[in-house]
C-alpha cells in the first residue's frame, strides 16, 4: 500500500478548501447540518458512493473508503483509502475533532503533520449534513457546498434510498449535476450504480 505524504495531503486539502467559492454569484441559505451526531456510533468503515470531483482525489480510480476510529483523547483517527490506476492502494491518515459539544455534527479534519495543527488553515470543515437513523448512509460537506461526499456502510446502496438522499441534497442547494458515482469494483455494479 502506497502511503502519500501527510504534509502534501494536508496542504492540498486546505488549499482546495479555500480555493472554492470564488465564483459564487448569488448567496445561498447557510448550510444546515443534522441536529446531533453520536460519534461512537459513527465510527468504523464507510464506502464512498459518490462525490463532487476534487483535485486531491484525482488519482483515485475507485474502491474509495474511509475508516474512523475514536482516540482516547476524544479525537478521531481518519484513514482514507482508494485504488490508483496502477492497482495499488493509496492511504492518507489524518485526525478529526468536533467543533462544539460532544454531539456536534460539525467536525474539522487535518491531514497535515501534528506540529502544524495550531494553524487554523490546516483544518478543513467536515459537516455531517444528512444521516440515516440507522447510521448507514451519510452526506458530508462544508459551508460553501464546494465539496460533497456520500458514504455508505456497504459498497452498494439501495437506489430508492440513494435517490431520496439526492432529493434532500438538492433541497439543500447542491448542484447534483456535479455528483459522480464512485466505483467499488464488482460490488457496486447494482442498481445504485445506475442511479445517477
Amino acid at each position: 500500500m502506497k502511503r502519500i505524504q501527510p504534509g502534501l495531503i494536508g496542504t492540498c486539502l486546505c488549499l482546495s478548501m479555500f480555493a472554492g467559492g470564488a465564483g459564487a454569484v448569488e448567496p445561498m441559505a447557510p448550510l444546515a447540518t443534522i441536529e446531533t451526531l453520536d460519534v461512537p456510533r459513527y465510527m468504523g468503515k464507510w464506502y464512498e458512493v459518490a462525490k463532487f470531483p476534487n483535485w486531491f482525489q484525482k488519482t483515485c480510480v475507485g474502491e474509495t473508503n474511509a475508516e474512523y476510529r475514536q482516540l482516547d483523547d476524544g479525537r478521531v483517527q481518519v484513514a482514507n483509502r482508494c485504488r490508483l490506476e496502477s492497482g495499488e492502494m493509496n492511504e492518507a491518515l489524518g485526525v478529526a475533532r468536533q467543533v462544539g459539544p460532544a454531539n456536534s455534527p460539525r467536525l474539522e479534519v487535518r491531514f497535515a503533520p501534528a506540529w502544524l495543527s495550531f494553524i487554523p488553515a490546516v483544518w478543513g470543515d467536515y459537516w455531517v449534513i444528512d444521516l440515516d437513523p440507522d447510521y448507514s448512509l451519510v452526506a458530508v460537506s462544508e459551508p460553501r457546498r464546494e465539496y460533497l461526499w456520500v458514504l455508505s456502510r456497504t459498497p452498494r446502496v439501495d437506489p430508492q434510498r440513494y435517490e431520496a438522499l439526492r432529493a434532500r441534497l438538492a433541497a439543500k442547494g447542491f448542484d447534483l449535476s456535479r455528483l459522480e458515482l464512485t466505483s467499488q469494483g464488482s460490488a457496486s455494479q447494482g442498481p445504485a450504480a445506475q442511479a445517477n
